[in-house]
């Protein structure tokens, strides 16, 4: 088949890699336009390594979108990572149409951050969805779905690295050939059990000490790595990784195990006392540095047994 990538980052450029492996024409790839400064994208970075003609437009609305789409006559749309929006008009160009990649069981969690909250929310399953794009965030026919477990303990990289990642290149696969045999059967979301979430951002990443110790393990795992759960240690943002849990029952307040106070610290980081348990935690990011061992951290910076991370800015 002829077809056209719209999308980004490593997952864009395994896709591409996955269609050109099999002997697929790629007549072109969309991407957006780098930041000043930024790293090279992946996906843009593979095309033209492959000497693909590469598109970088600051937005898909635009008749300039349209004429090289339609320039390019290709049988099939894939968009795979994209965060830039894609309008009805340009999604019909394409001789079957597009599809587009999501990392959730559509129409549950709908939006840009869909591996974090689920995981953030404490749930045990997720997955992915290959859907038809209309002009409604995440709300297109389904052509394909593939579910995944969340296990205890797992982060958001191991969620999207270990399966969602590799599955969902599959699955884009997949359902590209079922679109061109015709043996697609679409099948509408049910809009009475959307869910929509937005960005997962440093607000929303922010701990809350005094929640139980459940909330925040979720909320650690589920943004790591990124955009990383933290904290506040002598007025600078502390980023907090690799995190377990110990429930030890009821919190009982005491100036000894007071929610947000270091309680031990060890080879393996520093456990952090919380409603209902401890938290330990084995990686840190300090005022936007490096990436560390949690005990170097508490050696380096004075954190120690008795020290208190603090959920507002004060600290």
């Amino acid at each position: 088949m002829r077809i056209v990538i719209i999308g980004q980052q490593p997952f864009g450029a395994a896709v591409l890699a996955a269609f050109l492996a099999r002997g697929d024409t790629v007549a072109g790839v969309f991407c957006a336009p780098e930041k000043s400064g930024a790293a090279p994208d992946p996906l843009r970075a593979a095309a033209a390594e492959r000497q693909i003609p590469v598109f970088q437009l600051s937005s898909l609305r635009s008749a300039d979108a349209h004429s090289i789409l339609r320039g390019l006559a290709v049988d099939l749309g894939v968009m795979a990572y994209v965060l830039q929006f894609i309008p009805e008009s340009l999604v019909k160009i394409p001789t079957h149409g597009m599809i587009q990649y999501h990392p959730s069981m559509l129409p549950l969690h709908r939006g840009p951050s869909s591996i974090n909250w689920p995981i953030i929310l404490g749930e045990t399953h997720t997955g992915l969805t290959i859907f038809r794009p209309t002009d409604g965030l995440d709300e297109g026919p389904i052509v394909l779905q593939r579910p995944t477990p969340i296990g205890p303990d797992e982060t958001l990289g191991d969620v999207y690295f270990k399966r969602l990642f590799p599955m969902g290149v599959a699955a884009l696969l997949e359902a590209a050939d079922l679109v061109m045999s015709g043996g697609v059967v679409e099948t509408a979301q049910d809009a009475s059990r959307a869910t929509y979430e937005g960005w997962c951002r440093a607000e929303e990443s922010r701990i809350n000490w005094h929640n139980p110790v459940d909330q925040i393990h979720n909320l650690i795992r589920g943004c790591d790595p990124a955009p990383g759960a933290w904290a506040r240690f002598k007025g600078r943002k502390l980023q907090v990784y690799g995190a377990s849990k110990q429930i030890t029952g009821a919190f009982v307040p005491s100036a000894i195990n007071e929610v947000g106070t270091i309680v031990a610290i060890g080879e393996k980081g520093f456990s952090i006392c919380a409603h209902g348990g401890v938290m330990t935690i084995a990686k840190v990011r300090y005022d936007g540095g490096e990436k560390m061992p949690a005990a170097r951290f508490c050696a380096e910076n004075g954190l120690e047994v008795g020290s208190k991370l603090h959920a507002k800015d004060e600290g």
